[in-house]
This record gives C-alpha cells, structure tokens and sequence, in this order.
C-alpha cells in the first residue's frame, strides 16, 4: 500500500485518507481552501486539472455523488491518486488520467462538465523561485503548462455558463483574472486568503469564472486561516473539522 517515504494523511472533516509523500507532493491548505470555496451542486460534473495527488477530487467526493475525473501529468502523483482513491473505496467515483491537459482537445468531447477545479504551477519560469526537486518544480513552477494552458484546458471541458474555480497566489490576480477573461472565461467572484487579522497582504485568492459569463465580479469578505492569537481561525477550524 505504503511506498518509501510515504504515509497516510487523514481528511477529518471528510473521513478519509490519503497517501503523502514529501519528497514528490503534499498538498497544502491551498487545495482545502480551493475545495471549501467550490460551489458544488448535487448534480454537477466535476474534472480536477492539475490533480497532484488527487486531494481535490478526494475531498469534493464527500459532497456528491456523481463522477469526479482528474488530470495529473506526473506518472508517480497519478499513482499516489489512484491509490488513495483504492484505499478509500471510490473507484466507482473518482477517476485519475495519466495526460497533460494540453491535450484535452484530443481527448475529451467539448462542453461535457459542469465545474472545472485547478490548483495550478504557481510561479512563472521567470521568477526567483524554483524548487530543486524535479517533482516539485513540476507541481510549483510554469516549466510545463502555463495558467493560461489551464484556462484554455477548463475552457474547452466546461459546458457555457459552466465554472473554472483557481487557487493562485495574490501577487498573480492580474495574471489570473486577465487570462480568463482573455480565454473566454469571465471572472466572477474572488475570495482574498490572508494568514491573519495581523497581516495586511493577502496571500492567496480563490477566484471563480464563468464561462461565457458576463463583466461583473464580486470580491468577498476576507478569509483568515489564523486569528490573533496564531491559531486557527472559527473559519478554518470548519474547513478542517466541519
């Protein structure tokens, strides 16, 4: 079950577990807050891109019970997934596909989901930070899809008025907003992320966009993961625990 260096993680709220591993990939709060602001309804198709190690399609299977697919293009993530999802019993729910989403066009029938998730790579190339580990420059670094790959990706899988919801760092709205809007995909609401009422900046943003949508957007009240006192705020106590 278990690789080296591996282990098993629990998913409290959502009573199940998954496979970690350090040296390749862990997610982080990011994926739960992404999950947390996902409006999911009971009937909606839903496709992870960027999948990692599946934390997504594992932590919105609590919330339905239609058939969540994936996309992961590192071959070690995808079995991780694959093997969380044996672990936890939903292979007749939960589906991982070994690809780049570059080539959706060619395998996937347009217009087919309802809400299209993607915790993306979240530094350009360009920038000064780049992780070592092959593994997690891959997940963390644009070196082989860019954000606006994952707009034209989401794109083309989303039924119109169908929704992309992103997590990216806050130093990167523009980027987001304006290759969405650019790939046909309107923003619509943006949740800023800061770590606590004591710091000014936010650190990441959730933002929503409809396909086909129209130019308004909602920006929403501020989300703290820690309050004043550095622990976790009421807020994200029930992203954890419920």
């Amino acid at each position: 079950m278990l690789l080296h260096n591996e282990r098993l993680d629990q998913l409290i709220k959502e009573n199940l577990s998954i496979i970690q591993n350090d040296e390749v990939f862990s997610f982080s709060t990011d994926a739960l807050l992404l999950a947390h602001f996902t409006p999911l309804k009971k009937r909606d198709k839903v496709m992870d891109i960027c999948s990692g190690n599946g934390i997504i399609p594992l932590l919105l299977s609590d919330r339905t019970d239609m058939p969540i697919e994936a996309i992961e293009i590192q071959s070690k993530l995808v079995d991780m997934a694959r093997r969380s999802i044996r672990y936890n019993k939903l292979e007749s729910q939960v589906y991982v596909h070994e690809m780049d989403i570059k080539g959706v066009q060619q395998q996937f029938i347009p217009s087919q989901f309802d809400i299209v998730t993607c915790n993306p790579p979240y530094f350009r190339t360009n920038q000064d930070y780049q992780h070592l580990k092959e593994a997690h420059r891959i997940a963390r670094t644009e070196v082989l899809c860019t954000f606006m790959d994952c707009v034209q990706a989401a794109k083309h899988l989303l039924k119109q008025g169908g929704k992309f919801v992103v997590v990216q760092r806050a130093d990167r709205l523009v980027d987001v907003v304006t290759d969405m809007r650019n790939g046909g995909i309107e923003p619509k609401v943006i949740y800023p992320i800061y770590s606590s009422p004591n710091k000014p900046q936010a650190i990441t943003v959730v933002v929503e966009g409809i396909k086909g949508g129209k130019a308004d957007v909602k920006v929403m009240s501020p989300f703290y993961i820690y309050n004043e006192a550095q622990q976790y705020s009421k807020e994200m106590n029930v992203v954890y625990y419920g």
